[in-house]
């Protein structure tokens, strides 16, 4: 009975025949498989894929494995993917690695399109890989420039390229968000040169990661963290220490930059890197080229202020002694006006009491001669009184005018006394006075405006100080005397006072 699988003939293969088909043995399937396809691509081929998945040599003389893919659309609209194994052998990846990353700025990695020169190869036990023989720099870099190209584009579609530009940078940065590895050396000298500042700065650190394919993730959560707290700090800081080009790459990410572009804080980056310029540094506020650099530039922006703010001190400090000396010559101007004016009044109540000192004499003298002239029409009338009456008569009138120098001595006396009380007490106000307006001067320093030139030129003409009774009347200058209350009008103000006795002086009694 013939096999099962012969009871039908295969399509396009010929007609079975009496004998029974021989079944071939896998592994001569393959052997045929393998020289076919040595014989079919003998040659090398340049291909395009991506890298989905990559083991790196872990020591010296070991390979580098690959697994490649291909992924685009039909004209159908069907997706087709297609996917190889791939090896670099450990020989040629030390020939065709370093390379690589020179003129790429970076190594291979997972999700790079590169462009491979490669060998198909077919092994009966490990089936279909390609073996690399060379790598083409060039399509790489244009891929990644394309792509910083398209990061750059989407950034300017959603304004997030200029928009820390609009932020307007605080004059004093000194609270600090800083955002760096701890133990990177850029942080360091960062540091090191602010603690060698002659300001005060406060800085917190929020650390991340600032390099491989976590670095975007791990600043994208500081800046998460910064934030809620966004209040407590001036700016933010990315710095970094110096490394490889290739480390540049995590600052090219389109979610790093978002996030700073729309930061409601100005950023500041320095990443270490003198010629290059990530993408990063385009969204932020203000870009430097190293940790160092960044830490200059605070120091500097707080130098320039504290350099015009020490210039406005000294602007203020001439202007206020220019006022100062103005109250002053003011203030000089003011007691010289009042001290006339109190000498003057002086004068005047001097004057007035010898005034009515010379009216009482001549009315005693006036009396006196109206006695005489009595008394002769009495002797001629009694040219024959009495010796004794007239003794009497003439006894009493030497009395009488001996009582009378005596009283005019005493109100002599007085008066002079008044006198001299009075001008001590009109120097004594006079003085207090003087010293209330030197108190209101400096108060008014403060808040008055600069009287101008002209105004200042012009003096006040002096105003006399005037003694009169507390409702307001005239108070004559023989009323004047101890216990007596009087209202002091001065030019700008009145005074209630009582009259004390004062201190007798030498002069007076002499």
């Amino acid at each position: 009975m013939p096999p099962l699988y012969n009871r039908r003939p295969d399509s396009g293969l010929p007609a079975p025949t009496g004998r029974p088909l021989v079944a071939l043995p896998l592994g001569e399937l393959l052997t045929r498989v393998r020289q076919t396809l040595s014989e079919r691509f003998a040659e090398s081929y340049w291909v395009v894929a991506e890298i989905a998945d990559l083991t790196l040599p872990r020591y010296d003389g070991a390979h580098c494995y690959l697994v490649l893919t291909d992924q685009h659309t039909t004209g159908r609209g069907a997706e087709l993917k297609a996917q190889a194994r791939a090896t670099i052998w450990s020989q040629r990846y030390q020939q065709l690695a370093p390379v690589f990353a020179e003129q790429t700025g970076q190594e291979l990695q997972i999700g790079l399109k590169v462009m491979l020169r490669v060998q198909v190869k077919f092994h009966e036990q490990y089936g279909l890989s390609l073996d690399v023989v060379a790598l083409d720099p060039s399509y790489t870099v244009g891929d990644l420039a394309r792509q910083r190209r398209e990061t750059i584009r989407k950034l300017a579609d959603q304004d997030l390229l200029e928009r820390q530009q609009r932020l307007s940078l605080p004059l004093a940065p000194q609270r600090l968000a800083v955002i760096s590895s701890p133990t990177a050396a850029g942080l360091q000298d960062f540091m090191q040169q602010l603690r060698e500042a002659p300001y005060a700065f406060e800085v917190t650190l929020f650390a991340a990661s600032m390099q491989g394919q976590e670095a975007p993730a791990s600043i994208r959560a500081a800046l998460d963290a910064v934030r809620p707290q966004r209040q407590q700090f001036d700016v933010v800081v990315i710095i970094r220490g110096g490394g490889s080009k290739t480390d540049l790459l995590a600052f090219d990410d389109f979610g790093l930059a978002a996030a700073v572009g729309s930061f409601p804080l100005p950023v500041l980056t320095g990443i270490g890197h003198e010629r290059d310029e990530a993408v990063l540094d385009l969204t932020a506020h203000l870009s430097l080229k190293t940790p160092t650099a960044t830490a200059v530039f605070l120091i500097e922006r707080l130098a320039r202020l504290d350099a015009v703010l020490s210039d406005y001190a000294g602007r203020i400090r001439e202007l206020a002694q220019d006022q100062v000396r103005e109250r002053q010559r003011q203030l000089r101007r003011s007691a010289l006006a009042t001290r006339d004016a109190a000498q003057q009044q002086l004068r005047q109540h001097r004057t007035a009491l010898q005034q009515r000192t010379r009216q009482a004499a001549a009315s005693a003298r006036t009396g006196l001669r109206q006695q005489h002239r009595t008394l002769a029409r009495l002797r001629q009338r009694l040219p024959r009184a009495t010796t004794r009456a007239l003794a009497h008569q003439q006894l009493r009138l030497r009395l009488l005018g001996y009582r009378l120098a005596r009283r005019f001595r005493r109100l002599h006396r007085r008066r002079c006394e008044q006198l001299v009380h009075h001008r001590y007490h009109v120097q004594l106000v006079a003085e207090r006075l003087l010293h209330r307006a030197e108190l209101r001067l400096a108060q008014a320093t403060a808040y008055r405006v600069a009287t101008t030139d002209a105004e200042v030129a012009t003096p006040t003409p002096p105003q006399a100080v005037e003694l009169l009774r507390p409702s307001g009347a005239v108070l004559p200058p023989e009323e004047l005397s101890a216990g007596t209350a009087v209202l002091l009008r001065l030019p700008s103000a009145e005074w209630y006072a009582r009259l004390t006795a004062p201190r007798r002086p030498q002069q007076a009694e002499e």
